[in-house]
């Protein structure tokens, strides 16, 4: 890791804050992107403090323009970039059919077409440097059924397939890059309070939901650092499935063995 470069998205604090600490600390040199601009100067700051080197963009992963700017600024600082992991996400509590079309381009653009611009950008120059690694953080709700996040687990359930069939791919060209798709449970970040961010013309017109909640004195609950050492750890050792959390091991079995008799869904509360 000494001297290898790391770019993470939703880097000003929660697990992006946590992996690019992580990553530092290893020796690399991180890229940290965020929509909030203060947030990440603070993150910045707080590397550099520390004698770690650093860089901040500000960066919506929801424009594709941006993203790609994101990449120019980290070739064009380092030459190289040698970890992606795009990590920004938010969430939006509703019934399905009760989310707004606004609540779902919202959640969609950010958990699903920051990831697939974070690819676009970034992966062609990767192949073409010749190493590499992709790290797209999904979730345990886009592997287990889960109430009240339908657009939350649509698209951390595409990010599942899409970095599956990357990986795939990676293999049939032959390349030294590698994927690693991230699903944790419930780490304690803020993404539960992600709707500061939310944008003007999506704005969340509707009263918050009077709707049944798992509280995190129910369910095994990490700390985004831990969850940044797995993180870590599977970039180290080319190891595709970050499942964060032991508890949900057998559920995902049990699941797996339902969908094989056709048995329907299994409740898995993770918050």
């Amino acid at each position: 890791m000494q001297d290898k470069v790391a770019v993470i998205t939703g880097a000003a604090s929660g697990l992006g804050l946590a992996m690019a600490q992580r990553f530092a600390a290893a020796g690399m040199r991180v890229v940290l992107a965020d929509v909030e601009a203060g947030p990440l100067d603070t993150a910045v700051a707080g590397l550099r403090d520390a004698g770690r080197e650093a860089l901040g963009v500000v960066t919506d992963v929801t424009d594709a323009d941006a993203v790609s700017r994101l990449a120019d600024a980290a070739f064009d600082t380092y030459g190289a970039v040698h970890v992606l992991c795009n990590n920004a996400g938010v969430v939006k509590r509703a019934r399905t059919w009760e989310l707004t079309l606004d609540d779902w381009r919202w959640v969609i653009d950010v958990d699903l077409w920051g990831v697939i611009h974070g690819i676009r950008a970034f992966v062609p120059r990767m192949l073409a440097q010749g190493e590499g690694h992709v790290v797209n953080t999904a979730s345990m709700a886009g592997l287990l059924p889960i109430a009240n996040l339908g657009a939350y687990a649509a698209a951390k359930s595409a990010v599942v397939g899409l970095s599956q069939s990357m990986q795939l791919e990676f293999e049939q060209l032959g390349s030294a890059l590698h994927a690693s798709v991230l699903c944790p449970g419930f780490i304690s970040t803020g993404i539960t309070t992600s709707a500061r961010n939310r944008p003007t013309d999506l704005a969340d017109q509707a009263p918050p939901p009077d709707l049944p909640r798992t509280t995190a004195s129910t369910v095994p609950v990490m700390t985004a650092d831990e969850v940044a050492g797995q993180v870590l750890d599977a970039i180290e050792h080319g190891r595709f499935w970050i499942l964060t959390h032991d508890r949900y091991r057998d559920v995902i079995k049990e699941n797996a063995a339902r969908i094989g008799t056709y048995a329907g869904p299994v409740p898995a509360p993770i918050w």
